[in-house]
Parts: C-alpha cells; sequence; structure tokens
C-alpha cells in the first residue's frame, strides 16, 4: 500500500487498511502544520518524512507521530518518531516536547481524520 499524503478528509477505513498494511494496530504519521498536510504508511516514519519532502515540505516544519485507530482520545495518538530528534530545534528526544507542535498536529489530525475523536 501506497502511503497516503493528504490535505483533506480520510475516513477511519482508509486509516484502518494503513494501519493493517503496515504496523497491524498503528499507522506512522508525519505533519506540516504549516501546510497542513499529513503523509500516513510507511514502514518508518522517514518514508512518510520524505513524502512530504518531496511534496514540498521543508525538513524543519515536519513532525512524525503515530495513530492507534483502535483506540479514542489521548490513546489514540503519540507524538513519538526518529525523526524528532532535532537538538537544533531544542527537540532532544524521540517525543516531541513542542506543546504548541503537538496541539497543531492534533488539531491537524481532528481536521483530517475526525472519526478518529481525538
Amino acid at each position: 500500500m501506497e502511503i497516503l499524503v493528504t490535505d483533506k478528509e480520510v475516513s477511519m477505513g482508509q486509516i484502518q487498511a494503513l494501519a493493517e498494511a503496515w504496523h497491524g494496530n498503528a499507522v506512522k504519521g508525519v505533519a506540516d502544520c504549516k501546510r497542513g498536510v499529513l503523509a500516513l504508511g510507511g514502514e518508518w516514519h522517514m518514508d512518510a518524512n520524505e513524502k512530504l519532502l518531496a511534496n514540498g515540505s521543508i525538513q524543519e516544519d515536519v513532525w512524525g507521530f503515530n495513530i492507534y485507530p483502535n483506540e479514542k482520545g489521548s490513546d489514540a495518538i503519540a507524538y513519538t518518531s526518529l525523526i524528532n530528534i532535532r537538538p537544533l530545534q531544542d527537540n532532544t528526544e524521540i517525543e516531541l516536547k513542542d506543546e504548541n507542535m503537538r496541539s497543531c498536529i492534533k488539531e491537524l489530525v481532528e481536521k483530517l481524520i475526525p472519526e478518529l475523536k481525538l
């Protein structure tokens, strides 16, 4: 299954299909909040990251997260990814620590995947 790059609403059926194709119960995601675009799917976050860069994003603006489609609320998203380790952007861990960026990603995911019910 191809990695989905979108700024349009995505159904839970599409999310479930991505989960089943890649990791069973999770979908790797990368968000560019400045452009309002998500890349969903792939074996690694870097796979989706590369799709966004090829689609016009710049590395400083993209951050990784995971979606767990069988969960609801805050359990349905985690802000962890190896691509988030960026000392030059004050993020030295796998988990995205910037609350403003986390909030932006959450809002974008809520907008594009409303059935997730974050």
